[in-house]
């Protein structure tokens, strides 16, 4: 393993993170304008490129830990750490991978919580309209004859019977 295929598996993993970026984003708009028939599609999706980043991440996490023993780190080092102890350029590179990866997780992070606040106050409306909705029950008569809800109402009697 070297720094160049190091380098390439990191600019993978930007892209995987940028298209999830944009996935979200879709999501965010489909959330918005209520085209719900979509979202399972997109979730699909989502999921799609969930898998492809543990598997890219599980060979970067490899290749990581080959450059830490010929760098003399210890097992399982961060990427900041890979950075600083690389020799020029690999050092600049991959510390603006790490700096490029970090801003994704943070756009992602807050596209994510921003989508789950959305969905929840969705949520929250259909309950309120549904409990707004909601038929009172009928009830029943109590000892003065009236309903038991207190309401009154009119009555026409026959009186030929």
């Amino acid at each position: 393993m070297d720094y160049q295929h190091l380098s390439t598996m990191l600019w993978r993993e930007q892209e995987l993170l940028d298209l999830l970026l944009f996935k979200a984003e879709e999501k965010q708009y489909l959330i918005l304008t209520g085209k719900t028939r979509w979202l399972a599609r997109i979730a699909h999706e989502i999921e799609v490129i969930l898998d492809q980043l543990r598997t890219l991440e599980v060979e970067r996490s490899a290749a990581t830990e080959a450059i830490a023993g010929r760098l003399g780190l210890s097992a399982n080092p961060s990427l900041r750490q890979v950075a600083d102890a690389a020799p020029a350029p690999w050092n600049d590179l991959l510390a603006q991978h790490h700096e490029a990866l970090l801003t994704l997780i943070t756009d992602l992070r807050s596209l994510s919580d921003a989508n789950r606040e959305l969905i929840e106050g969705g949520l929250s409306a259909i309950g309120d309209a549904l409990l707004q909705t909601r038929t009172s029950s009928t009830g029943t008569y109590g000892a003065s004859g009236r309903h038991s809800d207190g309401a009154h109402r009119a009555v026409t009697l026959d009186g030929a019977l």
